[in-house]
Order: structure tokens, then C-alpha cells, then sequence
């Protein structure tokens, strides 16, 4: 069992995490007004959409990377022969780890940025020390609970759809889907995963902008879910939805390109020497003997990509047309 590629995934990742979030921003502040408890409108409506775009840029690049890199470790640790039917449950164990681990990052940031989002004429730095001032830590780290149970659900749906739509894929036309193919499956499932997650969304964001001390601000997803039921009901739940689902989906094919880029650049420069047979993406980008090598021991293996969350990712190698002789399960 080869040690795959670390420092590749992990710079390549932030990267990748860093032009998704900064240019996504609008529709998240968007999404973030309308799941506000003040309302769209009041809450600073289409005005000052980059309101806390600084946080967001700050957090972006460790966030994505700490995710990244316990991902590719978990998988490595519980590597797994490629036609074997645990093959998903690695994938979304390896996700939910990294999920777990980039939570760390990314509450902080995400707390940040959505007091920003719905407070457009404050500062970021401000809203950063007033919350170390009234709150301490601790209300840096607020919804982080509701955060990692928005992101552990996201990834189990998300991935076995993902997975599913790109055997099909390759099954109906006889080989190996193409990365644009492998992009529109991982927008399609991150898409379809975005919006029946939403109310848990809505929930984390609730709990986020909720003031100090309220019973909402304790942190209790149910609690929270529950509140936006009983005062706005079922739409109250799906409020930012279609912001939510475009954002995730474009996010699929903007993080492909940026990711796989990324990491053929550091490949190319020869920065960290991918091993063969590694199953995370882009590792199959081989030079001279080793990639021929690469490939002949990779041909007929689908497992050349693997899944990462909101997005499909494929690897640089032009793999050979592989012959299905019945539908994928």
C-alpha cells in the first residue's frame, strides 16, 4: 500500500477551495440573506454582496486543505482493492473525516463571514473581535456541531449518487467517462444533495446569526429546525435553496478545473512524485516509464476517480477504453 501524494492534494486543494469560494461569494451571501431571521430585504438584499468576502478568502485555502489531506490519508489507511463493494463506504468514511477535521477551519470563517453577509455596513475585523470580545472562542466555534452534521449527510448522498451516475456513464458508452463527463455527474449529485440538505443549512445559519445567549445560539439543531417550522413552515426551511443548489453545482466544475489544474502543475514541475496505483485524483499523471507503467497497470480500473465533496474530479491520464458486459449495481 503506496503513501499517496499529500502535499500535492493539499496545495492543490486550497487552490482549488480558494476560486470556488471567492467566486461563488455572491450566491452564498444571498443564500445567507434569505435563510436570515431578519428577512432578504432587510438583511441588506442584493446590496454589498461581498460583505465578508475577507474571512471567506482568509479561510478558504486552510480549510479546503485540511480537508484534503485527511481525505487522501483516510483513504490511504483504509485502502481497499478497487472492485471491492466497500470501496463507497471508504470514500465517505475518508469524506466524513475530513469534513470533521476542516470543520476546525471553516466554522470560524463561516461565523465571520455570515455576520458580514447580514451586517453589510460592519467590518469584517470588527465583527471578528466583537465576537472574541462578547463571546470568547467559543462563539467562534458556534454551530460548529450543526455545521458537521449539515456536511457528514451532504457527503452520503452526494457521493454514492456521484459514483452511480459516472458507472452509468461509462457503461453506456463503453469506457471511462471524460473529466467534462465526470464534472457533470458531480455537479448533477452535489447538486440533487444541496437542496435535501438544505434545512440543515438553514439551521446551521440560524444558530450563526442567532444573538448571544438566545435559546438558538446554544447550538440544538432541532431546536432550531423547529423554530423556522413553527414561524415560517415549510418554505421557511428551503429558504435559499436554488441559490444553494446553483452555487454547489457551478462549485463542481469550477473546483474540477481548478483542482485537477492545480495538481497537474505540481506534478508536471515534479514537486511530489505520485504513486502508482494510487486511487486519489490526478495521481495517475505519470512522466516517461512510470507513467506508461502507471497506465497499463491502471487499464480496466474505474477507480482512476474518485469522489470529493461538491464536485467530480478526474485524473489527468488518458485511461483505455474499458468494455462493461452489464449494467454497474
Amino acid at each position: 500500500m503506496d503513501r499517496p501524494g499529500f502535499t500535492t492534494s493539499l496545495v492543490a486543494g486550497g487552490v482549488a477551495g480558494v476560486a470556488v469560494d471567492l467566486i461563488l461569494f455572491p450566491l452564498d451571501t444571498i443564500k445567507t440573506r434569505l435563510q436570515s431571521p431578519q428577512g432578504f430585504n432587510k438583511a441588506g438584499g442584493f446590496r454589498g454582496i461581498y460583505a465578508g468576502v475577507p474571512s471567506a478568502a482568509i479561510g478558504s485555502f486552510p480549510n479546503a486543505a485540511a480537508f484534503f489531506i485527511t481525505y487522501e490519508y483516510v483513504k490511504w489507511f483504509l485502502h481497499t482493492d478497487s472492485s471491492s463493494y466497500l470501496m463507497p463506504v471508504k470514500h465517505m468514511l475518508a469524506a466524513s473525516a475530513g469534513e470533521v477535521v476542516a470543520c476546525l477551519i471553516r466554522v470560524p470563517s463561516e461565523v465571520v463571514k455570515q455576520r458580514a453577509q447580514v451586517s453589510a455596513s460592519s467590518r469584517t475585523f470588527q465583527i471578528f473581535s466583537n465576537i472574541l470580545y462578547t463571546e470568547g472562542i467559543q462563539g467562534l466555534y458556534r454551530g460548529y456541531k450543526s455545521t458537521v452534521l449539515r456536511e457528514i449527510p451532504f457527503s452520503l448522498v452526494q457521493f454514492p449518487l456521484w459514483e452511480s451516475l459516472k458507472a452509468l456513464w461509462s457503461w453506456r458508452q463503453d469506457r471511462v467517462v471524460d473529466c467534462w463527463q465526470s464534472a457533470v455527474c458531480g455537479a448533477l449529485a452535489g447538486g440533487f444533495a444541496a437542496a435535501v440538505t438544505t434545512p440543515l443549512d438553514v439551521a446551521k445559519t440560524r444558530i450563526m446569526l442567532a444573538k448571544a445567549g438566545s435559546s438558538t445560539a446554544s447550538g440544538n439543531v432541532l431546536s432550531a429546525l423547529h423554530g423556522v417550522w413553527r414561524t415560517q413552515g415549510l418554505s421557511g426551511l428551503f429558504a435559499g435553496v436554488f441559490p444553494r443548489v446553483a452555487a454547489i453545482s457551478l462549485g463542481g466544475f469550477i473546483f474540477l478545473g481548478a483542482y485537477e489544474r492545480a495538481r497537474s502543475l505540481l506534478l508536471q514541475l515534479g514537486r511530489e512524485r505520485p504513486c502508482v496505483g494510487d486511487s486519489t485524483p490526478g495521481t495517475a499523471l505519470k512522466t516517461g516509464s512510470a507513467m506508461q507503467a502507471a497506465v497499463r497497470r491502471e487499464q480496466g480500473d474505474l477507480e482512476d476517480v474518485s469522489p470529493l465533496p461538491s464536485a467530480g474530479r478526474h485524473t489527468h491520464a488518458e485511461p483505455q477504453p474499458q468494455r462493461y458486459s452489464q449494467p454497474p449495481e
